[in-house]
């Protein structure tokens, strides 16, 4: 058998592939001191809920929780130093998901979107939108967010 060397990937990197010049590492991800490198996604979202955190909040089960992971009713990332999986905090309004979030986590899954890049975009302003998509969301515009998601699969 033989093996093939392969570049490390950015989540791989070790603390010599990060410049402290910079602030960023040679993938060009911003990283905080020591901590490693802190993807574009997490700064972006800002506030991260862990599993246990968000059943508290909803007051269900931590089972219930991968559930709803597994229904696409909420996304969940690796973030932080301890590489935990988290909810952005802003998923949840008032002590429940978001309604009209499943439709949209769905509609920008089927068009390709990751788990990571459904987030990004959700949390990306537009000038258009006066704000990013997920306050939309908040808001109870779905209808608009859900014509744009659904444009980005054509």
């Amino acid at each position: 058998m033989t093996s093939e060397y392969s570049e490390p990937q950015c989540h791989q990197l070790s603390g010599s592939d990060i410049s402290s010049e910079s602030g960023k590492n040679r993938c060009g991800d911003p990283v905080h001191g020591n901590l490693g490198p802190v993807s574009t996604v997490e700064s972006l979202v800002g506030e991260w809920l862990p599993l246990p955190d968000v059943a508290e909040i909803l007051d269900i089960s931590i089972t219930r929780v991968h559930s709803l992971i597994e229904e696409r009713s909420l996304v969940a990332l690796r973030v932080g130093e301890r590489n935990i999986r988290s909810v952005p905090a802003a998923f949840i309004l008032d002590g429940q998901v978001v309604d009209s979030l499943r439709g949209t986590i769905v509609v920008l899954a089927d068009a390709g979107y990751s788990d990571a890049d459904l987030v990004t975009w959700l949390f990306t302003a537009d000038e258009s939108l006066r704000g990013r998509p997920v306050d939309a969301l908040r808001e109870g515009r779905k209808t608009e967010i859900r014509r744009r998601a659904q444009t980005l699969a054509w």
